[in-house]
């Protein structure tokens, strides 16, 4: 049996190419998971999907307070994942709302959800405090190196 150790991941933040990649592979997967609950039919999921896509989305990638990123492994040079949270606001509290984490079928069990949920929780924390400070994004690279046991 062959053990993968994710050295590092990257969060690329979805430019429009990527988004549309989301799209096409998220619509249709969240409308196939209504209609096998019972809560849609066959008929109308695919339309529905798309409108509530539209209606969280309606700016793409760059719609206030959602935060989209591509997870990339550079060991692989691959796009290994998904990434969606939204930045939920109270007078007082910020809360992240996540919306999607998922791991490509052929790089899941190498420990890039359990990276993704850890890099998740310091953006999310990192944003509302320099959000509070009145800093904005204008770009995003992160890097962690870790170490291997032994």
């Amino acid at each position: 049996m062959r053990t993968y150790t994710a050295l590092m991941l990257h969060l690329r933040p979805m430019d429009a190419g990527a988004f549309a990649r989301f799209l096409a592979r998220a619509v249709p997967e969240y409308a196939a998971e209504k209609v096998r609950s019972g809560q849609w039919s066959p008929e109308e999921a695919q339309a529905r999907s798309e409108r509530e896509f539209q209606d969280l989305l309606p700016q793409g990638p760059d719609t206030p307070d959602n935060i989209l990123y591509t997870l990339h492994d550079p060991h692989e040079d691959a796009d290994v994942g998904v990434l969606w949270y939204a930045l939920q606001r109270t007078p007082h509290a910020t809360t992240a709302f996540i919306y999607e984490v998922e791991v490509f079928e052929a790089y899941r069990r190498r420990g890039y959800a359990t990276q993704a949920f850890t890099r998740l929780e310091a953006d999310a924390a990192a944003r509302a405090l320099y959000e509070k400070l009145g800093y904005h994004a204008t770009n995003i690279n992160m890097r962690k190196e870790l170490r291997q046991p032994g």
